[in-house]
Parts: structure tokens; sequence; C-alpha cells
């Protein structure tokens, strides 16, 4: 009988899937020098959003960008600097140290908004050996539209009910929820949930907080299932 003790051993997920850009990654801080203020940046960085999450199919990471920054009235030389300084995108606290603690555990993947060069470019960042890095250029979709998580689970060998999602957007719901990925929303500054997507299993703005919950994840699914 499975011991569902709170002293029972660690039961891991087989596959831990991540958001990129803003769950592990603080792209928040380039964004905003690229566009000269905090305040530039979200206006610039919630256009591009809209744009991402409202079209679909896959249409040009960089030229999504461009528009968006066009749209809120920011020069060109915007957009070049965002691009020239990708390769200095910080990890948030906390984010190497979580893939370091479960990379003996759990295979390991990105599920990102972004184009293949500069995806794979900020995947790199973590210097974590990925299993599998998905990009909306190679799925062929953005999120929140479930292919490119479904992609992702589909190359890492995984179903859906022995893996979770790491998310760094509100919006990640909609996908996680429509292929049944257990959610945890690493929302490091504070967004509100978008109205009408499913809540996440936990949410935290420290992402120090996903570990306990990934030890005890298939704990937690069986426990549900008695319930």
């Amino acid at each position: 009988m499975e011991d569902l003790s709170p002293d029972a051993p660690p039961a891991w997920p087989r596959a831990v899937l991540f958001d990129l850009l803003t769950a592990l990654l603080d792209s928040w801080t380039v964004w905003n020098a690229a566009a000269g203020s905090e305040a530039a940046g979200r206006a610039w960085r919630a256009e591009y959003l809209r744009r991402t999450y409202g079209c679909g199919a896959y249409v040009s990471y960089e030229q999504l960008v461009r528009e968006a920054a066009e749209a809120v009235n920011l020069p060109a030389t915007a957009p070049e600097a965002l691009e020239a300084h990708w390769d200095a995108l910080p990890p948030w606290a906390g984010a190497r140290e979580l893939l370091a603690a479960l990379r003996p555990h759990c295979k390991l993947a990105v599920v990102t908004n972004c184009s293949e060069q500069l995806g794979r470019r900020a995947a790199e960042l973590l210097e974590v050996n990925w299993d599998v890095v998905v990009t909306s250029e190679a799925a062929g979709y953005y999120k929140p539209d479930p292919r490119p998580y479904q992609l992702a689970l589909d190359q890492l060998g995984t179903p859906a009910a022995d893996a979770a999602f790491i998310a760094g957007s509100g919006y990640d719901m909609f996908g996680t929820s429509a292929v049944g990925l257990r959610t945890f929303w690493h929302n490091r500054v504070g967004l509100a949930l978008p109205a009408g997507a499913p809540a996440p299993e936990a949410e935290s703005s420290e992402l120090a907080t996903a570990l306990p919950w990934l030890r005890a994840f298939q704990r937690a699914s069986r426990q549900g299932a008695l319930a």
C-alpha cells in the first residue's frame, strides 16, 4: 500500500515543464531597460502578450515584438536593444537551484512563446541539460493553445497525469488545463488571474515554494483520487 503520510519518501513527477521567459527568467528587467522605463516596458510587454496570446498560429516572434513596440509608440531602437541584450536575461532567484534539485529525479522541459533562435538561447542561460525545449515556432502555435504543451509531453514520452507545469503567466492555465497538466504559478510580480482562467493548483511569488509541491506530487495526486 502506498504511504501517504507526511513523512513518506518524495514522489516526484516524471517530468516538469516550465514557462521560460517569465517563470524562470526575469525578462521584465530587460524589456524595461530596452523601453527606457518600467512604465514603457510594461505597456510594451502587455501589448506583446496580447498579440501572442491572441494570434494562435505562429507569426514571427520578432515581428510581434516590433509591432507591439510600434503600437505603444516606442522607437525601433527598443526591439533592437531587447535582442542585443537577450543573452543578459537574468534567472529569477532560486531558478537554477530548483532545476538542480529536480534534475536527478525528473525530466525537464521548456514550453515557451518564442522563436527557435531566441528561445534556445534563453534556455541555455539556465545552464541545465534540458530534455526538451519546445518553442511556439516549433509547435506552430503560441500558448495558451494546447499544442505547444502537448508537443513537449509527446517529445518527453510522458502523459500529462505524470507531469507538472511551472507557469509564469496566468494565461498558461488555459492551455495546461486543456491538456491535463497540474500547474504551479510562479506569479513573481503579482499579476491578476485572467478572466475565465482556471485557478492554478498552487501559486507563489517565490520559486522555492514549488519544490515541496513537486516533492509531494504523486502523493497529492493519489490523495485527490481517494477523496
